[in-house]
């Protein structure tokens, strides 16, 4: 809930951003600092060292004394915390990693921030199984099938506990640029169609992604206020993860030949997949008074309609990567200074 009326101000500052590798992390820092400078500061993994560059420090939130000498020289007034490691199968063959990352990280966190300081911290929609129809509640069981998923579940309670002033946002598939070119769903699927190679991808596991320019806005927006509790933030359009895979085919202008499909129970076990963990926002409307996410894809014509849509190339369609980039890692509507 909020605690007095949503307003448009900027976030309280210094404002930390924690696990600035992941692509919602990646792209909030870059939001942030483009508006308020050196007073935003991001951290990523000691052992990332590819990542560099202004306002980037190299801090693993699983390093208590490390973390603390970071808000000693700082003093955050904010912090956007979204690390985490998503790497299914990573963590599936070594949970202690995985906890370390996802659980003592936040734990370590939650020690050092100042009880005033501002905290919003992400989560994910796999924290649920997807075994039933999806459109899933804050108020449902969670239930996750993964490794990751039971410790970003054990974070968020972790938050919601020591925190409840905070807020937690459980976030789907954040649609905009990865650091490195291929950790983003975009990126991991068109990184193979480069290539040539083929990508296979499931009918059955359904998200609802947003695009990271209506997922900054809408984190700029809590930010500065002070909504607590418990969100879900997922997009209003539901996507199989095929059909993902259709819309950067098609939009890209890759050959339609590399794209094979199957649902989760012909993939091996390892590691196990969710099913429809499509997310109901509407609490999330309701409280900020506005519809934070446009569809992802903005357009609708690109839209699959069966599983052959990608295969369909009527005449003077032209799919190339530039509009790939023009209408999936940015949304069209917020690119030509209008925001629905």
């Amino acid at each position: 809930m909020f605690r007095s009326p949503v307003k448009e101000s900027e976030p309280p500052l210094p404002l930390l951003i924690t696990g600035i590798a992941g692509v919602a992390g990646y792209n909030a820092f870059h939001f942030f600092r483009a508006r308020y400078g050196d007073r935003v500061i991001g951290t990523r993994r000691a052992a990332n060292w590819l990542l560099r560059g202004e306002g980037i420090v190299a801090c693993d939130t699983h390093d208590a004394d490390g973390l603390k000498r970071l808000f000693d020289m700082h003093q955050f007034a904010s912090v956007l915390s979204c690390d985490g490691t998503c790497a299914l199968k990573s963590c599936e063959l070594d949970p202690p990693m995985a906890w370390r990352v996802n659980v003592l990280g936040i734990e370590n966190l939650l020690e050092v921030v100042e009880a005033t300081t501002r905290l919003v911290h992400l989560s994910v929609d796999l924290v649920f199984s997807g075994s039933g129809a999806g459109d899933l509640n804050e108020d449902d069981a969670t239930d996750p099938v993964t490794v990751y998923g039971k410790t970003m579940e054990q974070s968020e309670q972790l938050v919601l506990q020591e925190r409840p002033d905070a807020c937690v946002l459980r976030i789907s598939l954040p649609m905009g640029v990865s650091f490195n070119g291929h950790a983003g769903a975009i990126d991991w699927i068109q990184s193979r169609f480069i290539k040539n190679k083929p990508a296979t991808l499931y009918f059955d596991e359904v998200r609802t992604p947003t695009y990271t320019d209506c997922l900054n806005f809408t984190l700029s927006t809590i930010l500065a206020n002070d909504l607590c509790g418990l969100f879900h933030a997922g997009g209003p359009r539901k996507l199989s993860l095929y059909e993902i895979a259709q819309i950067v085919n098609r939009v890209g202008g890759y050959r339609a030949s590399l794209l094979m499909g199957c649902d989760r129970s012909e993939a091996g076990p390892m590691p196990p997949r969710a099913g429809d963990v499509s997310l109901d926002s509407a609490r999330l409307t309701k409280m900020l008074g506005f519809s934070p996410f446009d569809p992802w894809p903005f357009t609708a014509e690109f839209v699959p309609t069966d599983r052959d849509w990608h295969q369909e190339r009527p005449v003077g369609e032209k799919g190339c990567p530039e509009l790939l980039q023009e209408i999936l890692y940015s949304n069209p509507q917020r690119a030509s200074g209008i925001v629905s």
